[in-house]
């Protein structure tokens, strides 16, 4: 297998700043116009997916504009997980009817690719390009084969294997790196569409996953977020055999790593183990996101969830049971189908119960080729606002009071952002929270700091530099 390069790229630019990291036969467009603009939709899995897009287009000799007038190729990166990001893709693609003839070369790329194919180009006869995030690798020849005269081209392969990585992965952000572990979903909830987009789980091996680490850490990066659909359903392809625990702290060992994260957990998957990696093992972040989706264990048994709620809150338990503070968010549909009062009742007293530090909730909608799509007993689409407000109102009265409790403490930063005022900075402590504060220093980016909270607010903390 070649051997991958990672391009560092300037997070503010977004431009390329390591053209020359590999020796590669530039393949532009017979025109002799290979700029590309790509815009992303979804989730950290979506973000890094389009640094893999970017990386491959790069290598090849592609330049990244940042309007869609400049670009010969528009690349759109997407998200099918609800009905209303399939929305807006549809509604972005709308506008280029006005581009004559061949102007530009449209491309939907990622989760909706996969879900709908020869049906985008029914619905947007302009769009000449359709893939998947099994066949980014070939971009580069799909887009020779419409420059060739080909009217429209797709790649919709259903990858398998553990080889799920392109040659080259383009780096947005200079301090943190993404890294996928593990690909797909074998859980069959019944509203989800990951297995039918992203296909079944397959794991990297653990030696592939520690090369790569030990890469990120010669190149900077000091905070590495391991990312899976299901991350902790990790199995070690090798016949070392690890287990998802035993790689977090293996990857924590690498010098020159600081920060180690994770995300997306599954409950059922979700043992002591990874607790108690993290109580032992300080560069292992002290967050941890465990998605409910519901408080009613009538309701998660339609979903398929595989858990109850008394099994869910027992995680939980084991969470706040550890020796030193982790913080939990999680994620919470509402308005599925059959939800009654009661069952939305029972989700906000789980709120009460697990004391969130934050929530992603959302509005079901149905998705094609899940199960869950033609279930009788619909709720309205004004109900599900409803009850989407009472949810969102319970959670920000429980961080308002769980961040008030914050003040005064004291949270070490790293530093992500820079402020236009002078002396205005803002970055995430080890729990993830948002931290803007003041400091005097000059030339905090990148930077971990000691950072005293003064206020809070639901969603973000600000403090002041401790020198």
């Amino acid at each position: 297998m070649t051997e991958r390069v990672d391009v560092h790229l300037d997070a503010l630019t977004g431009l390329n700043a390591g053209m020359n990291a590999r020796e590669s036969v530039s393949c532009g467009s017979a025109s002799g116009d290979n700029t590309f603009y790509l815009e992303t939709f979804g989730c950290q899995m979506n973000a890094h997916d389009s640094e893999k897009v970017a990386g491959v287009l790069l290598g090849r000799g592609y330049r990244q504009v940042e309007t869609i007038d400049a670009a010969r190729l528009v690349l759109y990166n997407t998200c099918s997980i609800r009905e209303k990001a399939a929305q807006k893709i549809y509604s972005r693609l709308g506008a280029y009817q006005k581009y004559p003839g061949d102007e530009k070369i449209i491309g939907v790329l990622g989760c909706l690719a996969q879900q709908e194919g020869e049906d985008i180009f029914e619905r947007s006869p302009w769009v000449r390009l359709v893939c998947g995030s099994a066949s980014y690798s070939k971009l580069p020849d799909l887009i020779e084969e419409l420059e060739r005269g080909n009217r429209r081209v797709m790649g919709l392969d259903k990858d398998t294997d553990a080889t799920f990585e392109t040659e080259i992965t383009r780096r947005d952000n200079p301090f943190r790196a993404y890294l996928t572990i593990i690909e797909g979903c074998d859980k069959a909830c019944s509203y989800c569409v990951v297995p039918f987009t992203r296909g079944p789980e397959r794991s990297r091996s653990s030696a592939s996953v520690l090369e790569e680490t030990r890469r990120l850490a010669d190149a900077g990066y000091s905070e590495i977020q391991l990312l899976g659909q299901t991350v902790n359903s990790y199995r070690d392809s090798s016949p070392r055999r690890m287990s998802f625990a035993e790689l977090l702290v293996e990857v924590a060992a690498v010098p020159g790593i600081r920060r180690v994260r994770f995300t997306t957990s599954h409950p059922r998957d979700f043992g002591r183990d990874i607790v108690e990696a993290i109580d032992a093992v300080p560069g292992l972040c002290d967050h941890i996101h465990l998605p409910v989706q519901s408080g009613s264990t009538r309701v998660l048994r339609s979903m398929l969830r595989t858990y109850t709620r008394e099994e869910y809150l027992e995680k939980i338990a084991m969470i706040r049971e550890a020796r030193r503070p982790i913080s939990v968010t999680s994620d919470i549909i509402v308005g599925f189908p059959g939800e009654t009062d009661e069952d939305v009742e029972e989700t906000l007293s789980l709120l009460d119960v697990a004391q969130y530090d934050g929530v992603y909730a959302f509005q079901y909608s149905p998705r094609p080729n899940t199960s869950a799509q033609h279930m009788p007993d619909a709720i309205p689409e004004e109900e599900k606002g409803r009850r989407l407000a009472r949810v969102l109102d319970r959670q920000r009265e429980i961080q308002i009071v769980r961040n008030e409790a914050l003040v005064g403490e004291t949270f070490e930063v790293l530093v992500d952002g820079a402020s236009r005022r002078a002396g205005q900075w803002a970055g995430h402590s080890s729990s993830n929270r948002i931290l803007n504060f003041t400091s005097p220093q000059p030339g905090l980016l990148g930077q971990y700091v000691q950072v005293r909270v003064t206020r809070s607010a639901p969603n973000s903390l600000v403090g002041e530099h401790v020198v």
